[in-house]
């Protein structure tokens, strides 16, 4: 059976972090959500996705195919009854279809599929501040699926750990003199992963391959550092997709970064108001603020963004893709894709300009900023073009 991956009915929901990827490649827990999908199927995915997308992220269709909804986390129960999808059929849960079979070239009608109630629990995430509020369930869910049946690397006798069984390193992770506390959740460090010596670090925590803990870090779970990545000061429940840094002091808390963003050294953000009210943020899809219902809640940072130095963010901000934050003050709790600015006041970010920064942070580590790539962030320029005033 052929699997395809598709962005499902809150795509928007998403934004800015699905300006730049399909939704079945965002990361929350250790895996992105197509990792964790391949590794129950046993098999690698494709995906539907936006047109400009699609380049980087081709559709690849069989005689026969499951279309499977990337909101939708799998488990056991969940892969088996997709894996069980017949002809004109479709598995829903609560309305909202989660898998569907489809014929190559079948027009399909979702509606007139038969449905299918999957009536047992399933994490399904709607809003990109569940991405850090509900990242416990995910990490715990594919800490299970990664060490099942498995023994840790061995962790050298220089460290505490606390509830070693709870800990677990793959093969070439290395960590000295430093505290693991997995008494509130598991800690996973993947493959040639580093934690510097001297740093603190609670559970639920996933370090995933190649990134790094420098030295003094007080990181506060569930917190998912994405491959790649590199962080430093005070971290708490915080989704770092990859290849990002937050490598200085400062705090980021309730937050979600995604790949290739860079935040400066002191920068802070806050994620509880002064009056202790729940937390709106920008819905891309409304146009409008939405209340999450959270009372903490920090930072949405999308690709390629960066702050300067002593840069401050106020509670439920939201920065879209390649922009650039500086100056003193605290910027609006709304900054559109390629800003240049602060809070004094902000200009377009020219797309020849973010280019060349983002060829030059990419190539540091080993990356090539090639054509599809420069294509699908023009196309997020035109995109966002809206909501740009100036």
């Amino acid at each position: 059976m052929n699997y395809v991956l598709y962005d499902g009915t809150v795509r928007e929901n998403f934004f800015p972090f699905t300006f730049t990827r399909p939704v079945a490649d965002m990361r929350m827990g250790i895996l992105t959500i197509r990792e964790k999908w391949e590794k129950y199927l046993k098999t690698i995915t494709s995906t539907k996705t936006e047109a400009y997308l699609s380049e980087k992220f081709p559709l690849v269709e069989n005689d026969v195919n499951i279309y499977i909804n990337a909101s939708f986390f799998p488990n056991d129960l969940l892969v088996n009854r997709v894996k069980a999808l017949t002809e004109n059929t479709a598995l829903v849960k609560e309305g909202e279809v989660i898998a569907y079979f489809k014929k190559r070239d079948q027009d399909t009608d979702i509606n007139a599929l038969k449905r299918i109630e999957f009536v047992d629990p399933v994490l399904r995430i709607e809003h990109t501040w569940e991405i850090f509020s509900r990242n416990g369930e995910a990490l715990q869910a594919d800490f299970d699926l990664l060490t099942k049946n498995r023994k840790s690397a061995p962790i050298p006798d220089t460290n505490t750990l606390i509830h070693p069984e709870r800990i677990f390193a793959e093969e070439g992770a290395k960590v000295e003199h430093s505290i693991l506390n997995a008494t509130e959740g598991p800690i996973y460090l993947g493959k040639d992963s580093e934690v510097w010596e001297g740093n603190l670090i609670r559970g639920a925590f996933a370090l995933c391959n190649n990134a790094v803990v420098k030295m003094g870090a007080k990181i506060y779970g569930p917190t998912t550092i994405g491959p790649f990545g590199k962080v430093c000061g005070e971290i708490s429940n915080a989704v770092i997709f990859g290849y990002s840094s937050k490598g200085h002091e400062g705090y980021l808390g309730n937050a979600v970064l995604g790949e290739w963003c860079n935040i400066g050294a002191d920068s802070n953000n806050s994620n509880l108001k002064n009056n202790y009210a729940k937390v709106r943020l920008w819905n891309y899809g409304t146009e409008s603020f939405e209340q999450t219902g959270l009372q903490f809640c920090g930072l949405m940072m999308g690709d390629h963004s960066k702050s300067a130095i002593n840069t401050m963010f106020n509670t439920g901000t939201v920065i879209g893709v390649n922009c650039n934050i500086y100056v003193p003050g605290f910027p609006r709790n709304f900054v559109p894709s390629f800003s240049w600015g602060g809070a004094s006041g902000f200009t377009t970010y020219s797309t020849k300009k973010a280019f060349e920064a983002a060829k030059v942070m990419m190539a540091r580590r080993n990356v090539v900023f090639d054509e599809k790539d420069a294509r699908i962030l023009e196309h997020v320029f035109e995109l966002t073009k809206r909501w740009r005033n100036y």
